[in-house]
């Protein structure tokens, strides 16, 4: 029997990756829906390509051209999650969520009732929604993988007998590109230094999040979220080969690492053949690399955005949506060459600790559209200081 898959955010590096995948055992999978924001050529051209009858377009521009561009009756074309009952009115047996940035946390909670098994790889749906993703999961009891490779290096590491027996996480950076840089050169940094990784091939927003280190406060919020472990056991450590991605520590004395080559595929192969006896073609153990991991503490005054760990609070809450949007919209001003590199870091430090937004730290997100209206009042707050 096919195993029936939906893919949100099928034309982004993820999604790509594991339609990759897919197509080389084409006859196990039956893709039951693929969507896109704005990229509609693409996803139609997928379609066309896997016999994919569903697809959701939800930018709205794109949705009309879409129509001109697609003149079958084939395909029937959605403009947003709506439909997802008529679409998949069985469960399917997963759902890969790759969906980037904040809009990708509605449609990853809206399917989750409509399959047995999501992998996640949209990160703002386990920072920002965490407690609502969570009960959903429970609800429908839709088991749940992790797809960053830290995450997922924790999840393989992990089983019932071991899970309650952590002393200490640790999750890997690798530094980005400037991990070899002295720190009185930061003020040099040019974009398209910072849009240099030196191991991951990746989406130019999280790139940058790579470059200043935002990205691992992010993963420590998750790891935290995902394993259920205070931020006192989780630490993160340099690592620039990006071979190790998880080291657990526990409290039997034993102590556990994860190592694979640096890329998604894997993560993402692993989920889709998750309890199937499966092998993936890969290179063989890097002795060299193993001889010398060259893990170490974070510089913090080198990349001090890992500090704001430091002052978050212990339970999820709503102040991890206006670290999430405070980060998109500074970083996607840097992107557009408004403020330079040093101004992004000292800005993201001094809007996240405005004091309005603490009291955030105390409430409890408990829906999808009161994430989204904070996000709203924070982009508004951060427009009003004239950035």
């Amino acid at each position: 029997m096919n195993k029936k898959i939906a893919i949100l955010g099928s034309t982004s590096s993820i999604g790509k990756s594991l339609l990759n995948i897919i197509k080389k055992d084409k006859k196990k999978f039956k893709i039951e829906l693929l969507t896109a924001n704005t990229n509609y050529k693409d996803l139609i051209n997928q379609a066309k390509k896997f016999n994919v009858k569903n697809l959701v377009i939800t930018d709205h521009k794109s949705f009309e051209n879409s129509k001109k561009f697609y003149k079958g009756n084939k395909i029937n074309i959605f403009k947003n999650f709506d439909n997802l009952k008529s679409i998949l009115p069985t469960k399917v047996d997963y759902v890969m969520s790759a969906i980037s940035g904040i809009g990708g946390l509605l449609p990853t909670y809206k399917i989750i009732k409509h399959t047995k098994l999501i992998a996640i790889a949209n990160k703002e749906a386990i920072v920002c929604g965490w407690p609502i993703i969570k009960n959903e999961l429970k609800k429908n009891k839709t088991k749940f993988i992790p797809i960053d490779s830290e995450h997922f290096s924790i999840f393989s590491l992990l089983d019932d007998k071991n899970k309650n027996n952590i002393e200490k996480i640790y999750i890997t950076a690798s530094g980005g590109p400037f991990i070899n840089l002295p720190r009185n050169k930061f003020d040099k940094i040019k974009l398209s230094d910072a849009l240099k990784h030196p191991n991951w091939s990746m989406g130019k927003k999280i790139t940058i999040d790579s470059a200043t280190l935002m990205n691992k406060v992010f993963e420590v919020i998750e790891a935290k979220n995902i394993f259920n472990i205070d931020y006192k056991n989780i630490s993160i450590l340099t690592h620039p080969k990006s071979y190790v991605h998880a080291i657990i520590k526990f409290k039997n004395g034993l102590t556990k690492l994860l190592i694979h080559e640096p890329d998604m595929k894997i993560p993402i192969y692993n989920s889709i053949y998750y309890q199937t006896a499966k092998s993936l073609k890969n290179t063989y153990l890097d002795f060299n690399i193993l001889n010398n991991l060259n893990l170490k503490e974070v510089e913090e005054n080198k990349f001090p955005l890992v500090k704001l760990l430091n002052k978050l609070p212990k339970n999820s809450s709503l102040f991890e949506t206006v670290l999430i949007t405070v980060n998109d919209y500074l970083v996607y001003k840097f992107l557009d060459k408004k403020i330079n590199f040093q101004k992004l870091i000292k800005l993201i430090q001094r809007i996240s600790n405005l004091n309005e937004f603490q009291k955030f730290k105390k409430i409890k997100p408990k829906s999808v559209d009161q994430i989204y209206k904070l996000r709203n009042y924070v982009h508004l707050k951060i427009e009003s200081l004239g950035i």
